[in-house]
Parts: structure tokens; sequence; C-alpha cells
């Protein structure tokens, strides 16, 4: 039913330079992998076959990665390291790619009325790939979040409840309770004023959206810090008909700062990169680092 997934890529990662002077934040690795490569493995197993980037300058090895490398694989076939690209040339074969570059940085509203060509009139994911979304052990957020649109049929943001003090950082939404982990919006704020809050729930980067949504943004006026903003394009949507927040099921790590991505490194070493056939080198690295006793200078 959901076959695009639209992800918004051209920004600059500043947070991370002088790192993303020369590389995609998109590009950077979680252990082995890029951070957009986590975000297209969870679109298709959510059931699309679509993957529609908008780029930018500079962005070129976004599309080289989701390309074949003959010279590469020519290299290293026949050895050990040819099973290393099974992950890449899996999803290189299941999905198709489409590239569409966003002139001028601005705003997230704008990016995703940028992919408009390549989504069409059609209902579509959004995917924001420094939001690393991982559920060990059940279905990803997308797939949850596609389950949800067979049934209510209109857009859909993934939320979850963030610390008081960093609730300026995020769209913030508020709504009436249809289940414990759904609510019908009713508000919503792109980074909030101090006490100016609705609530503390967040938005983070996954979105089920309605192709309606196009020609709202293209009627939405600059709002925060003079970017088209898909949340007040959503609470336009949300005044004329339904907009639904979910709760999802697993862990956001938030790789745009420092601490997220370290965090998420740490967490997809132990618990994707060293696997159950992996168990007595996790074992052995964990008693070697742990017997390591750093002495004082």
């Amino acid at each position: 039913m959901i076959k695009k997934c639209l992800f918004p890529a051209a920004g600059y990662g500043t947070r991370f330079l002088p790192a993303t002077k020369s590389m995609p934040k998109e590009m950077m690795p979680v252990v082995n992998k890029p951070l957009i490569e986590y975000g297209v493995e969870e679109a298709i197993n959510a059931g699309m076959e679509s993957m529609c980037i908008v780029t930018g300058r500079g962005k070129h090895t976004l599309m080289d990665h989701f390309d074949k490398n003959y010279e590469l694989e020519h290299h290293i076939e026949g050895t050990n390291k040819e099973e290393l690209l099974v992950d890449i040339r899996n999803i290189i074969d299941s999905a198709n790619f489409t590239y569409i570059r966003q002139q001028e940085m601005k705003g997230l509203g704008h990016a995703i009325l940028t992919g408009r060509e390549l989504v069409g009139d059609e209902p579509f994911a959004v995917v924001l790939a420094d939001d690393l979304c991982v559920n060990i052990g059940g279905d990803g957020v997308l797939d949850q979040m596609v389950n949800l649109y067979k049934q209510f049929r209109c857009s859909i943001v993934a939320v979850q409840e963030v610390p008081k003090e960093d609730v300026h950082k995020y769209g913030v939404i508020a709504g009436e309770s249809i289940r414990d982990d759904l609510l019908l919006i009713n508000d919503m704020v792109e980074k909030p004023a101090p006490g100016a809050e609705p609530s503390n729930l967040a938005i983070i980067g996954r979105y089920i959206l309605t192709p309606d949504i196009f020609e709202l943004i293209e009627s939405t006026e600059p709002g925060k810090g003079g970017e088209i903003q898909i949340t007040d394009a959503l609470l336009q949507q949300a005044q004329k008909g339904c907009v639904i927040a979910y709760k999802f099921k697993g862990e956001r790590f938030d790789c745009g700062s420092v601490e997220g991505y370290l965090d998420a490194t740490n967490f997809c070493f132990q618990n994707l990169y060293l696997k159950d056939d992996q168990a007595e080198l996790k074992q052995k690295r964990t008693e070697k680092f742990s017997s390591i006793a750093l002495e004082p200078v």
C-alpha cells in the first residue's frame, strides 16, 4: 500500500563538522553501515520498493553507495571480504533509487515538497536518516506505521516523550487519546519557546503522509527560523481532517548529535553487529576490555 519512501538528505550536517565538510552526514557509519542504509533497510522491511532521495550539492556518494562498484567487487571476488557486501547487494536488488536535488535549504517542508516529482500522487513514507530507529525482535517503526495506515488512512507521525529541557529542539504535538499509543492531533508547534510547549511528545523522523500534504506545504508561509516547516503544514492537515501521532515501539537515537551517535554505535555494535554466532567472540572482547586497568599518568 505504501510503496515509496522519501529521504530528505540535502542538509549540511554542521553539528558534525569537520567530518561532514566532505562527507554527507547520512553516510556517517554506525559500526559498518552508513546511517541512510539503516533507513533504507527499514523501508524495505515495511514493504516499500522505491527510495526517493532528495540530495544537495556534494552528495554524490549517496548515489554511489546504492550502486554497484565493479572495480571493488572484482578486486574482492572469491575472498572472505565478499560476504561483507551481501547486505548492500540485497538492498540494491530489492529497491529502485531515484534522486532529485534541493537547490536551496529552506526547511524540511520544502525538502519534502522538492520530492513531490519523485513521489507522485500517492501516500508515502518519510525517513530522516539521522534518526536511527531499531526494534530488536519486533517490527520496524515504519512497518508499525504502515499497519496503522491500513486502518486509519491518514497522515501519521511517530512521537516519543522527551525531557522537558529538550522540548524546544523538536516539533511537539498535543491531542486526544485514541488508545495508549495513539493520539488524534489537535495542536502542533515547531520548536516551542520554554513554557509554550503543548506537551513533551516530540515528533521524530518517521512519517506517513497523504499526497494532499504537498498542496498544504505550498500554501505554508515560512515559520520558525524562516524555513518552511512540515509541522505547520501538518497542523493545517490536522485542522481539516485527521493526523495521528503514534508512540512507536523500539529505540530511537538522535544521530545528529554526538552523544546520540555514540549511543547508536554502541547499541548497534552490541545488538546487531555481534550476532548470536559471534557470542564467543563477544565474550572474549568483553573479558579483554574489562581486564584492562588504566594506569594514572
